[in-house]
């Protein structure tokens, strides 16, 4: 299986704020989700993908080359829509005709369809969501290789939601497409997504394969005194309240080993971000 995206030791300064040394690979097949809290890094990391910023170390290989020579094969869909509200979509799909050589109308329209978007309705009649669907419907219809996915489910309701991470890992189904998605929604990302990468501002502080990362992780509630009686190393954060303590631990299995009368119970990516961001411990 090929890589579809390779970033090495990526960095990027800015006067308040530096993404520094960011590694991440996106394997064919593959969706990775980028979860984080706001200014931690995603949009910038996006950002030098797709050359709107230009790092100042580290390299970006999209599919086996430069990102720039590789654009034509990438799409774009951002937290909101780059479309005019005053455009409808028979008129975004005679844009796009025009910069896309590899542009099918056919598969727009059919996305059209599927989506239930009215070709000659006015943009600025669309609901958040079917704004959104349209962006999707125009990044999937130049028939990209790779998808890069700024918040695209932000702001929309469940069921539009589940509709639209239907349709990414229909595209990865093709092991010749890869997905870089960042959201705040983990829920999104905990269906959807085969690998996760953590970023806390602007550096990299947990990476791995989805099912692995929660599989190894776990909770725990305990008290002051059992808290004050562990070793650290085994934590990743951990959170006091006035009765007693949540805790999330680094390795599921071993803490049972060394803790047996502690219960430990399984985490999700949102207990991850949580307490390493805003844990006692980090």
């Amino acid at each position: 299986m090929k890589n579809i995206l390779e970033i090495s030791h990526l960095t990027k300064h800015y006067d308040s704020f530096t993404l520094e040394d960011v590694s991440l690979t996106v394997p064919g097949g593959t969706i990775l989700g980028l979860i984080g809290e706001n200014g931690a890094g995603k949009s910038t990391l996006i950002k030098c993908v797709l050359g709107i910023a230009h790092p100042d170390e580290g390299t970006i290989t999209a599919l086996g080359t430069d990102p720039e020579a590789a654009k034509a094969h990438i799409g774009v869909v951002m937290d909101e829509s780059l479309f005019h509200d005053q455009l409808r979509p028979k008129q975004v799909e005679k844009i796009m005709a025009g910069l896309w050589p590899t542009w099918d109308k056919a598969l727009f329209d059919s996305y059209l369809d599927k989506f239930g978007l009215p070709a000659d309705k006015l943009i600025k009649e669309f609901s958040r969501g079917m704004k959104m669907k349209l962006s999707i419907a125009a990044a999937l219809s130049h028939h990209p290789k790779l998808l890069l996915l700024d918040e695209a489910t932000g702001g929309l309701d469940p069921v539009v939601r589940d509709e639209i991470l239907e349709e990414f890992m229909a595209f990865v189904s093709d092991e010749n497409h890869g997905i870089l998605i960042s959201s705040h929604i983990t829920s999104d990302l905990e269906k959807a997504c085969d690998s996760v990468a953590y970023l806390h501002k602007g550096k990299l502080v947990l990476a791995g394969e989805k099912d692995e990362l929660l599989a190894r992780h776990g909770r725990i509630a305990c008290t002051k005194a059992q808290l004050a009686a562990m070793d650290p190393d085994h934590l990743l954060g951990s959170r006091t309240y006035l009765y007693g303590v949540e805790a999330v631990v680094r390795d599921r299995a071993a803490f049972r080993r060394l803790y047996p009368d502690i219960p430990v119970d399984p985490v999700s990516l949102e207990d991850l971000m949580v307490f390493t961001a805003k844990g006692d411990m980090k």
